[in-house]
């Protein structure tokens, strides 16, 4: 994995996941202390640069995502997947709430073998407690090229908060979030 660096030339580690729709995701992990950046975008398919209405058809392959590039002096890996596992539902194959199909299905995709052994021991932790009503069908896997979506995406609440999506989505994980982890959150 190549060194990734922030403008102050700190160290960057990078998280890839995807649990249902990338704008979700991204609102909640923009939020989160020690994360510096996120891009929401596509991976896990076998043809390169795939546009919006591809993923959305499903036939893709490609799941939405977003990198997170996080500092991990301030953030772990671990508390980016313990967030993660609140946010969305892991139980449910291909499926976020209204989002059905594979582009919506829970995956982290690992970046090295260390974030593979902390992802597998936290499902494993999380179906050892039964926090769940189903098994967890989270896909753990390597991390495959990733293509940024297009730039209307990116952004995507912070730009558009009263999009109906985002009323009724979006800003209610995202509320769930900072009511849970408190901790977390940027000043």
């Amino acid at each position: 994995m190549s060194e990734i660096l922030n403008k102050n030339g700190e160290r960057l580690e990078r998280a890839s996941l995807g649990g249902g729709c990338f704008w979700c995701l991204e609102a909640v992990y923009q939020q989160v202390r020690g994360v510096d950046h996120v891009v929401s975008g596509y991976a896990g398919g076998p043809n390169p640069n795939p546009s919006y209405e591809a993923v959305c058809s499903g036939m893709t392959g490609h799941a939405e995502i977003v990198d997170i590039y996080f500092d991990p002096k301030q953030v772990s890996f671990r508390d980016l997947l313990e967030v993660f596992f609140v946010i969305h539902d892991p139980t449910t194959l291909n499926y976020q709430g209204n989002d059905h199909g594979t582009q919506y299905r829970s995956v982290i995709f690992t970046h090295s073998e260390e974030q593979n052994r902390i992802a597998r021991e936290v499902v494993a932790q999380l179906e050892d407690a039964a926090i769940y009503s189903g098994p967890i069908v989270t896909q753990i896997l390597p991390a495959p090229t990733f293509y940024p979506a297009e730039d209307y995406h990116q952004d995507y609440f912070n730009q558009h908060p009263g999009q109906g999506y985002c009323m009724a989505v979006v800003a209610p994980k995202l509320a769930k979030f900072r009511a849970k982890f408190k901790v977390l959150l940027t000043d």
